[in-house]
Formats: C-alpha cells, sequence, structure tokens
C-alpha cells in the first residue's frame, strides 16, 4: 500500500468519527427536545407487527413471515409459539395482528389475524381470523373464527387489526385487496371493518344483519386499508387509521353502518401518474375523515390512546405509528376535532409499525424490518 493510499484511509477514517461524534448528540438533542428516551426492551424481530399484553406484564409479538413469541418484562424473547395455522408470508401478506381476550385470565385465549394460503396450492391468499389457547409456549385449540369467502392472486391491503371493544365483541379491519370496488359491496368483506362474536357469528344489532344478501358482520363500509383501530377510554367512540393511496391518509370516527368513501371519494391520486381516483373528496351519503394527509402520506399504522400519567400534559391523547416519517404521531383531541398533531421520536429514523400502552403506563413500540425492536418510550 502506498504512503497516499494510507493517507486516504486514515483521513476518510478521521472523517467517520468526526461525523460519527457530531451526529450522534444531534440525534441525542433532537430526543431530549421532547423529553423522550427510547429503551430497547427486545430486539432481533423479523419484522414485527403487532404486540399485545398479557395480564403477568408478559407480550405477545408477532413476525409477518408467521411467527408469533412471548416476551418477559426483561425483554427475553421465547422459541416461535407452536401450533399457528399456516401463513401466506409474501409482499404485506403475513401473520398480523394478536388481542388477547379480555377473559384471558379464564380462558387463556388469544386471537390473531394473519394472511391465510389457499388449501388447494394456488397464489391465493385471504384475510383469517383464528383464536386459540395459550399453553406454556404453545396455543392449542386453534379455530378459525373468521375467513374471508375468497382467495386473491396478490399479496396486497390485507388490513388488518384486531380490537375488542367493551362489550367483549371483536372489531376486524379488513383491506380492499387491490380490489376497489368491493370495498362498496355488501357481499364482500373486502374494504369494511366487522363486528362479530368472539366465535365469528354476527351480534343480532350489527346494521346489516337483515339487509339481504350482505354480509352480516359488517359494521362499516368504503375503506382501503385500515392499520389501526383504538377506543377512546372517555368517549367510548372507535377511531380507525386508514392508508389511502399516493396521499389521502385518514384518521377517522368510526359510527355503525357508515360509509366512508372508498374509492368512490379519497384525498389521494393514483400512484406515479397522481391521476384522479373516483369522484372527488366528498359525496352525500360518504364520511369525511376527522384528518387526512396529503399529499404527503405518513402511511399510519397501529395506535392507542393514553390513559396512564406518564407523560405529563398528554393523558388522553392519541398515538398513531408511521412507516412514512418514520415517527410516532400525537394527537390531542378536544370531542371529535384534532387541534393539535406533534411527530415524535423522529430522530429514530425507523417505521413505526405499532403503538401500545403497557400495564406500567409507559407506551411501547415496535420498529424496523428485519431487525425489528420493542421499544418502551421513557420520559
Amino acid at each position: 500500500m502506498t504512503s497516499r493510499n494510507r493517507l486516504l484511509i486514515a483521513l476518510a477514517l478521521v472523517f467517520l468519527v468526526v461525523a460519527t461524534l457530531w451526529g450522534m448528540p444531534k440525534l441525542l438533542r433532537r430526543m431530549e427536545m421532547q423529553g423522550l428516551r427510547p429503551v430497547t426492551v427486545a430486539g432481533g424481530l423479523d419484522n414485527p407487527w403487532a404486540l399485545a399484553f398479557l395480564p403477568d406484564g408478559r407480550m405477545l409479538v408477532t413476525e409477518r413471515v408467521g411467527r408469533m413469541r412471548l416476551v418477559a418484562p426483561d425483554g427475553a424473547l421465547s422459541e416461535p409459539l407452536r401450533g399457528l395455522p399456516p401463513v401466506f408470508a409474501q409482499g404485506e401478506g403475513g401473520l398480523m395482528d394478536v388481542a388477547v381476550d379480555p377473559q384471558f385470565a379464564k380462558n387463556g385465549k388469544v386471537y390473531w389475524s394473519y394472511s391465510e394460503p389457499d388449501a388447494a396450492g394456488s397464489a391465493g391468499s385471504s384475510t383469517a381470523v383464528a383464536s386459540g389457547r395459550l399453553a406454556g409456549t404453545a396455543i392449542e385449540d386453534v379455530i378459525v373464527i373468521f375467513r374471508q369467502a375468497v382467495k386473491v392472486d396478490n399479496s396486497s391491503h390485507y388490513g388488518s387489526r384486531l380490537l375488542f371493544a367493551p362489550d367483549g365483541r371483536l372489531f376486524v379491519s379488513l383491506g380492499d385487496r387491490s380490489r376497489r370496488d368491493e370495498a362498496q359491496d355488501m357481499t364482500s368483506s373486502h374494504g369494511k371493518i366487522l363486528r362479530m362474536e368472539t366465535d365469528g357469528r354476527a351480534p343480532p344489532d350489527n346494521p346489516h344483519v337483515q339487509t339481504a344478501g350482505a354480509l352480516p358482520q359488517v359494521w362499516t363500509l368504503g375503506h382501503r386499508n385500515v392499520q389501526g383501530l383504538a377506543i377512546d377510554p372517555v368517549t367510548g367512540a372507535l377511531w380507525a387509521s386508514e392508508h389511502g393511496p399516493q396521499g389521502g391518509d385518514e384518521l377517522n370516527l368510526i359510527e355503525r353502518g357508515r360509509n366512508y368513501g372508498w374509492p368512490v371519494i379519497t384525498y389521494g391520486c393514483e400512484y406515479a401518474s397522481c391521476a384522479k381516483i373516483g369522484e372527488g373528496t366528498s359525496k352525500d351519503g360518504m364520511e369525511q375523515p376527522v384528518v387526512q394527509w396529503s399529499p404527503q402520506a405518513i402511511a399510519p399504522t397501529g395506535m392507542v390512546f393514553l390513559t396512564g400519567d406518564r407523560y405529563p400534559g398528554w393523558k388522553g391523547d392519541l398515538f398513531i405509528g408511521m412507516l412514512q416519517g418514520r415517527a410516532v404521531l400525537r394527537l390531542k383531541l378536544e370531542g371529535q376535532k384534532v387541534v393539535e398533531q406533534e411527530r415524535l421520536l423522529t430522530g429514530l429514523m425507523d417505521r413505526v409499525r405499532d403503538v401500545r400502552q403497557g400495564p406500567d403506563g409507559w407506551l411501547y413500540i415496535l420498529t424496523g424490518r428485519d431487525q425489528g425492536r420493542i421499544l418502551r418510550i421513557e420520559r
């Protein structure tokens, strides 16, 4: 190696060290300005998708490739739980949300949504919801409580979030699977939010139980790809975050039987060309979003209302994960109106897939892809 090459290598190393020393304090300052400190609880996850807390403080975490793991309070990861059905882990498909039965202490049951492969071996898949009993490091007595009737030959827009309501019924969000018009078709589950009993049956007070030909579990229609559900603990209102096309991401107040417009109305446009979609941004009989993000999408994901006192001034606020922008979005609501928005943890520079509040009152987030992490956000 010549003297000139050695000099160039030395200068490059000096530059790297200086850049690191300059950049790290800057990153820390950005976080300190918000008074937040992300603490890694667990790492090494493969595309983590959802997080749920068990009554004893342990967590369940899903990996999109088809694994579910237990996470101890100290961050120790279990081996993948045994007993889950096969998963179609391609594109946006895979193992998605997980929810703990409100009666878990009595029945040990958990629920999860996933993209189900075609048993006949074709390239088709659909979104399904299953339940089972957690027994050690296995899921036993697995039952598929809901599966879409049609297997679609693409790997996009599965949804899918699960949320138990205070009355014990289960809300399930389902994407349009890129079959847009079916979001307005009451015979199809594509592009809908469903409400069902824990065995998959439609409750008798669902809005379309008596509608001829309609899927009785449908609660609302006209959705593109809902990836966040949360209930305001004060008002009891159901809220949903939804992916638009290019722009047009939405936060919606979900009300029984309402039509949220996709693909007839949207604030987004076609990818690449930004050509118009549908009839415009409004139409009689179709709901307007409470907030829409255009032209820059945020790709909103899992979300939660904060009920604890760990973060002064933020109790009651709504926190939403962002895939685009790679942050957590805090929204302050007054009634049904968002009066303040703030992006948090922008220095992480990592996709945020889910946001949950732990039993300790801290917020927990899932980040990353092939080296995903569970982070506790301390202040």
